[in-house]
């Protein structure tokens, strides 16, 4: 697993091969096939160790928060970025690697994005929402938002700052959410 985390972070899903896999965790191929089906089971293992522990996270921040939907945004958000950053392998497999992958990950995404919609909905519920807009899709797009800026932080030239970062994503978010 610590092999993965690294490798497919960089050079990548795509560029690393079993045998690369083994050669990094001094194991023999046998022993890598005793515990993973192939490398995409190992990447999804990877993914939804990622998920679970920043869900958790962010689940924590967002209980912890002021009972506002600014707290409650700024929060979750903030405990997501940070967590998110904090290891920029932990970023590329969320939120590059997932992509490049294909249909490997495909149904593994989609239960994260469903997972954080969730607690982004039950997070915002006691606040009303403009004009009626279905509150699950609108937790989608602020989601999409937030995977756009983090894939930014990651490959850009010029890195934003993960305060700035903080500050876009609070800002989209509590437009979406919050009434007009």
């Amino acid at each position: 697993m610590t092999a993965a985390y690294t490798l497919y972070a960089k050079p990548g899903f795509a560029a690393t091969t079993i045998e690369r896999l083994c050669s990094e965790a001094r194991i023999s191929n046998r022993a890598f096939y005793e515990c993973f089906g192939g490398r995409e089971e190992l990447l999804q293992a990877l993914h939804e160790r990622c998920v679970d522990e920043s869900l958790a996270v962010v689940a924590k921040a967002v209980q912890d928060a002021p009972a506002t939907l600014d707290g409650r945004v700024t929060a979750g958000i903030r405990a997501y970025i940070e967590f998110a950053t904090a290891d920029w392998r932990r970023a590329r497999i969320m939120h590059v690697e997932v992509r490049r992958s294909g249909d490997v990950l495909a149904l593994s995404r989609q239960r994260a994005i469903g997972s954080f919609a969730k607690l982004v909905e039950e997070a915002s519920a006691d606040f009303p929402l403009a004009g009626g807009l279905n509150r699950r899709l609108v937790a989608l797009g602020a989601i999409g938002a937030l995977q756009e800026l983090l894939i930014e932080w990651l490959l850009a030239d010029d890195q934003p700052e993960i305060d700035e970062l903080v500050e876009v994503a609070v800002h989209i978010f509590n437009r979406a959410l919050g009434p007009t």
